[in-house]
């Protein structure tokens, strides 16, 4: 029998039910986005939950219509029903089952706000089939359940109760192409160079070296990319980004490193 150990106002509810845990992050109204509260709580849930012999399970979701747009412990089941974008990403890539269905929507949109894809991002995006990885965290590409799941990015899909047909015809080469030229393109080299040294790293130092890279960008030391991204894009919303100190004609990409490595992780690089 399930049992509530939380309050309707709490921001992560939680539900107790004989071996697992369910998880609900409680903020439908701002789309289940992180916030420091949350964060805190969620983080110690699972370290509890971590030590607990009685926790063999630990089903994380959203209420409302996202997931949440914004460690392996007991295995963690995600059930993505909705929107999957940033650090929703960070919540639900690293569990062992993920279960998409047709209103799912992920997203890695953080290069068009002059900022990069984190939470593990080039762990996880790097290890995708070929170099989609690639082509996800610089366009800022949406996925729905059923890419998600032929990707990788889901283990499962299950579909949901009311099904929604959604046709679309778009030209994705040349639509990815112009959503790259509004991108910041100081954020795409940075990204780029890190999904590439993140193919050939554990989550950990991922991790790691994706925070000291955030707050770099957030210092605006090398651009004021971010600033600018946030202004067009989450506050005026004119969706057209002026980055005067930023320059396409100008931006070189990441030379490829060789070593003495292989053939066959040179051509991952």
């Amino acid at each position: 029998m399930a049992s509530s150990v939380s309050s309707q106002h709490d921001e992560v509810l939680v539900e107790v039910n004989s071996f697992a845990r369910i998880l609900t992050l409680n903020r439908p109204k701002k789309l289940n986005t992180f916030s420091f509260q949350m964060i805190s709580r969620v983080l110690e849930l699972f370290l509890a939950y971590e030590e607990d012999p009685n926790v063999k399970l630990v089903i994380l979701k959203g209420k409302g219509r996202a997931f949440c747009a914004g460690g392996d412990v007991a295995d963690v089941v995600s059930i993505l029903n909705g929107i999957v974008m940033g650090g929703g990403n960070g919540a639900s890539m690293h569990g062992r089952f993920r279960v998409a269905t047709e209103n799912a929507l992920f997203a890695m949109p953080e290069t068009a706000l002059g900022h990069l894809p984190d939470v593990g991002a080039s762990y996880f995006m790097s290890r995708l089939p070929g170099f989609f990885g690639e082509y996800v965290g610089l366009s800022g590409a949406r996925l729905d359940g059923a890419e998600m799941l032929a990707c990788g990015l889901a283990t499962h899909f299950v579909p949901s109760a009311e099904r929604e047909v959604v046709h679309r015809r778009d030209d994705w080469i040349s639509a990815t192409i112009q959503t790259l030229k509004m991108a910041s393109p100081t954020s795409l080299k940075i990204f780029l160079r890190s999904i590439r040294v993140g193919r050939f790293q554990g989550v950990g130092p991922c991790l790691v070296r994706e925070y000291r890279m955030v707050c770099h960008v957030l210092r605006g030391e090398f651009s004021k990319g971010f600033l600018e991204g946030c202004r067009a894009i989450l506050l005026d919303k004119d969706k057209n980004p002026k980055v005067k100190d930023e320059d396409w004609e100008d931006l070189k990409l990441p030379v490829r490193s060789k070593f003495n490595l292989p053939p066959y992780v040179i051509a991952k690089l």
